[in-house]
Formats: C-alpha cells, structure tokens, sequence
C-alpha cells in the first residue's frame, strides 16, 4: 500500500501533511511513502529529511497521484484551474484531508462519482479515542495563539501594564467571543504577555475552563440552550445575539 503527500497549491499555505517523523511511523506500519519534492520545505522540512525518513521523493506530480493508493493533504482538492487535483484522483483511491463537507456538497458529489473514499479531518468525533487523530483541535489551538499574537502586533504598545520612572501603562483588555480550542489558547496567550482577559461563549459550561485560565466569564443572563450535539456551540437567535452585543457594549 502506498501513501502520498503532495505538495500544497494553495498561495501561501505552509502547512505539509506529514512531517518525516510521520513518514518513519507509516513506513513502521509497512507502508510505502513518496513525498512530492518541496511538500515540506515551507514547514523547514527539507527533501532530504523525507529521505532519510525512508520516503521516496517524487519530482513528478501526476505520477504520485497516479501511484499512491491514499492521499495524504492538508487542504481539500483543488478543482479545475491551472492545477486541477481533483483531476488526479481515480476509482479507488482513499483521500484523507480536511474537506468540510457541509461547506463543500458539490465537492463530494464529484469525490463520490469518481468512486473516491474520503476521510473528512475535521469531521473526527469529539470522543476519547479520537483524540490522536483531532487535527481540528490542534489547528485551533494554533490559530487561537497566533490570533493574539497579531493583535498584539496590531495593538501599538505592550499587553502588559508597567509602572516606570516615566509614568504608568494599564494592561491592555482583551475580549475573546468564544472558548473552544482556539479561544481557551487565545486566553492563555492573552493572559501569558499580561493583559487583563476576559471571554464570553453560548454555553455557560465552559465558564470553569476559562476560569481556570485566569480569565473572567462574561454571563449572559437569557434563557436559551447555547450547546448543540456533542458539545460544540449552536447558532442561537437574534434576540440572543441582540443580548450579546448589548453585553459587549
């Protein structure tokens, strides 16, 4: 069985679906691996790490599609343009990538014509045996720390409050609208360069998480459930939102 990781098309993405330590894994479990050369340079993963790992570098984009019996991606399959990757798949392959599916039905129709198996990342169940394989959960927690680290670029002076010779800095507030995987880590990172933090989410559970990040829960006092299946947060009403935004203010 061979596995293959392209390289990503998509203008500026960094990200590469497997790392070399992950190739050794997989060629552990007795798979082969061709890597496309350049797939992890933008991740400082260098052609000749893939190699060492066991990996076989594939200077030829068609032929790895063609010869891997799973794909490895980070983003769904570009379709049609210039680089049309949904072009290389076939009967029988197996895609595992983020994919989005309710964001994308038309992308899996034409998945499912091609007679394409497709394993959805970011549809891994929130359950505890699925957790080696949230990818999801570990793209948020990054994506919520480099949140606050570009506001703090953006912001135009230090999180932290200071008192000095010259005169005396508050702390910076900090609001973070939601506290799942991205806005616990938002809060942590807030909180690490010492702003004063304080968040808000539809579901009044998490206000012990956000708590014992040192943060402060903003309550809503509205009766409405804010949880929706399997823990996520759910759309709510206007009326709600109407509370929220007069809760912000």
């Amino acid at each position: 069985m061979r596995i293959g990781i392209p390289k990503e098309i998509f203008e500026e993405e960094r990200r590469v679906a497997a790392t070399p330590d992950v190739a050794v894994q997989l060629k552990k479990l007795g798979f082969d691996v061709a890597v496309e050369s350049g797939a992890g340079a933008a991740a400082s993963f260098d052609d000749d790490a893939y190699r060492n790992a066991g990996a076989e570098i594939s200077h030829d984009t068609a032929a790895l599609w063609k010869d891997s019996d799973i794909i490895l991606k980070v983003r769904a399959p570009a379709d049609g343009g210039p680089q049309d990757e949904l072009g290389h798949l076939r009967e029988g392959h197996v895609l595992i990538s983020f994919l989005w599916p309710a964001q994308n039905p038309q992308l899996l129709e034409k998945l499912a014509a091609k007679g394409v198996t497709t394993l959805a990342m970011d549809s891994v169940p929130r359950i505890s045996r699925a957790q080696k394989m949230d990818a999801l959960s570990s793209m948020a927690n990054i994506a919520g720390y480099r949140a606050v680290v570009e506001a703090a670029q953006h912001f135009g002076r230090f999180f932290t409050g200071q008192i000095t010779a010259a005169g005396k800095v508050p702390p910076a507030k900090v609001l973070v609208i939601g506290a799942g995987v991205a806005g616990l880590a938002a809060i942590g990172a807030a909180k690490g360069m010492g702003a004063i933090v304080r968040a808000f989410d539809t579901r009044p559970e998490v206000k012990e998480q956000v708590e014992s990040m040192d943060g402060e829960f903003l309550m809503l006092d509205f009766e409405e459930e804010g949880s929706g299946v399997g823990g996520y947060a759910k759309v709510m009403s206007e009326e709600f939102i109407k509370a929220e935004m007069a809760l912000f203010a």
